[in-house]
């Protein structure tokens, strides 16, 4: 039996001293996924009087964008024509949310990042700079600040069978239950996957690592080029 493990460090993945809300994050990647990212975006949102209706500031949305529920879009952002944003849902400065991405609820997307053309992204973390361009798939997953994934890469969240996703520790090596059925990837800082890459749910990259174009990889990879 795996056994399950409770906490892994968020710092092992991303900067926490250069996010945008960093004083908002714990230091604990579970507390990201799942219900506990339900509840963490929720708080943010009721911080930003965001109660029941968008709120939108200063930014460029096209009339032919679909935006509902509680979503809260900064300054600077923009949202490009038949984009349909469901809440709740936080989008930072600077964003672009492309032609025809759908980001269906649960979602925080930081600042300067790019949800792009047919992406689909569900409860889900974008730490500053991360960006899906084109054709992804991003299900239960955190991408670090500056990630970029290559056209049609595929985050995959739930197992075929449906059971419970494991996860190879990053620092012990150990084989661990998330205690979770959906768990996509973790993706740290300045990392990058090829175009038509897939990666199988419970996949950890920590910082400055690599997925080579048409792989399909699953584990924990620690800054390398695979």
């Amino acid at each position: 039996m795996l056994t399950t493990n409770n906490v892994m460090k968020l710092k092992t993945f991303v900067d926490l001293e250069k996010l945008s809300h960093k004083n908002s994050f714990k230091d604990d990647v579970f507390s990201l996924l799942g219900e506990s990212l339900k509840e963490w975006i929720d708080h943010l949102l009721r911080q930003f009087q965001v109660l029941e209706n968008p709120k939108i500031f200063s930014s460029s949305i096209s009339p032919r964008a679909e935006i509902s529920g509680r979503v809260y879009i900064e300054e600077g952002c923009i949202i490009e024509p038949f984009s349909y944003i469901k809440g709740p849902c936080f989008i930072g400065k600077g964003t672009e949310v492309r032609q025809g991405a759908y980001i269906r609820g649960n979602c925080y997307i930081g600042e300067n990042c790019v949800v792009g053309h047919t992406t689909e992204v569900k409860d889900s973390v974008f730490f500053d700079g991360a960006k899906a361009g084109h054709f992804a798939y991003v299900g239960n997953s955190i991408l670090g600040r500056d990630v970029n994934l290559g056209a049609g890469t595929k985050l995959a969240n739930l197992k075929l069978n449906q059971k419970i996703i494991s996860y190879k520790d990053p620092l012990t090596d150990e084989i661990l239950s998330s205690g979770l059925k959906k768990f996509g990837s973790i993706i740290g800082d300045y990392s990058q996957t090829g175009c038509n890459s897939v990666l199988s749910p419970g996949s950890l990259l920590l910082p400055n690592s690599f997925i080579l174009p048409c792989t399909h990889f699953r584990g924990t990879l620690k800054g390398q080029t695979l």
